[in-house]
């Protein structure tokens, strides 16, 4: 398993990001007392979502090639030294550091195919791509 970069010069138009959720069951009884049960003390299934909007068609092959590469062996992504984060700043900003999941153990992989989209004009697409992060064990 390695890890792959994003195609570094393509600009998303729009990002979410969610951090995922710790491994815990809640238990409530009829009187409303809840009882926790956490399974660990690390997050897991953080999702992140990019638009690319009036984006080259070639730029959308590099996606879809990206997504080609990273799931023919199992592989995971790199968004370091991509324009996938561009927009949050400083560079050191703590953000940063969520959104790469440098710091907590998860790998980003695509959570599903990109969706490519064309519009009127020739050469131009849209691309939509969905990303989790995995706990995986190694």
């Amino acid at each position: 398993m390695a890890q792959i970069s994003f195609p570094p010069d393509i600009t998303p138009t729009s990002r979410s990001y969610s951090p995922g959720e710790y491994p815990q069951t809640t238990f409530q009884a009829q009187n409303g007392a809840k009882t926790v049960l956490r399974y660990g003390n690390k997050r897991y299934d953080s999702t992140m979502k990019l638009e690319f909007k009036n984006i080259t068609d070639d730029q959308a092959a590099e996606i879809l090639g990206n997504y080609e590469n990273i799931n023919s062996d199992w592989d995971y992504l790199n968004f370091n030294g991509t324009d996938v984060l561009k927009g949050i700043e400083p560079t050191t900003s703590t953000l940063k550091t969520y959104v790469r999941e440098s710091n907590s153990g998860l790998r980003w992989r695509y959570a599903k195919a990109p969706q490519v989209s064309s519009g009127t004009y020739p050469g131009v697409s849209n691309v939509s791509c969905s990303f989790v992060a995995c706990l995986d064990g190694t």
